[in-house]
């Protein structure tokens, strides 16, 4: 991958990943940074499932892992199991404030690996190591883990548990539906909508409807 023409490649699957590109994993030297909705969202070097299983063992003593995860990573408990695994094992994690757009993985700023949602059930991965590119796409991943929060912080104040009717009222106010037709939809009285939706705001710390919805998108409810 030395000229332009291989500063962005797009390879299929874990299986190719793993071919094409497993010795990009194997050769990090100083950072090894992921930013991933869910522990399972991108190829583990951990787990046993991965075609790149067993790269772990590559891995310098003094290199930096940093995992960056989506706020709803924690509402499953197989997947909180292993991000805090991850943990114990000397991996930095945060929390990010919202869903990551795309799926990232950053090697000593120098290579960057971007998986594309998966298709009947495969994903596409764009390899890049032009370093324009890089560039920008470290600014962002730097950018998100600054404003993410550590794994012990995130635990101490989770966000709320919020039910399928509280969330259907979060989905009223984000499709600005009027409080009568929002009553009408939730089988609610007006009254006791307009109830909720104030109880809604309190739990979340808004001052405002429009707050709230943005409190709840950044929680990842």
């Amino acid at each position: 991958m030395s000229n332009k023409a291989d500063e962005v490649v797009h390879l299929r699957g874990d299986r190719e990943l793993a071919d094409r590109a497993g010795h990009l994993f194997w050769n990090a030297q100083s950072d090894f940074a992921c930013l991933a909705a869910d522990p399972t969202g991108l190829p583990d070097p951990q787990s046993t499932a991965s075609p790149i299983h067993g790269i772990r063992r590559w891995f310098r003593d003094d290199l930096s892992v940093r995992k960056l995860f989506a706020p709803h990573a924690l509402a499953d408990k197989a997947a909180e199991r292993r991000i805090r695994t991850a943990a114990e094992e000397g991996v930095q994690v945060r929390i990010s404030a919202t869903t990551p757009l795309v799926e990232t993985i950053l090697i000593d700023r120098r290579v960057a690996v971007l998986a594309s949602k998966p298709i009947a059930g495969q994903r596409t991965y764009t390899v890049v190591r032009s370093p324009e590119l890089i560039e920008g796409i470290d600014s962002l991943f730097e950018a998100s883990w600054a404003a993410g929060v550590t794994l012990a912080e995130y635990v101490v104040s989770p966000p709320p548990v919020l039910s399928e009717q509280s969330r259907e009222i979060l989905r009223c106010l984000r499709a600005g539906n009027k409080d009568e037709t929002a009553a009408r939809r939730t089988g609610l009285s007006l009254r006791t909508y307009r109830r909720r939706v104030a109880e809604l705001m309190t739990l979340l710390g808004a001052e405002s409807r429009f707050q709230a919805g943005s409190r709840a998108r950044e929680l990842g409810l």
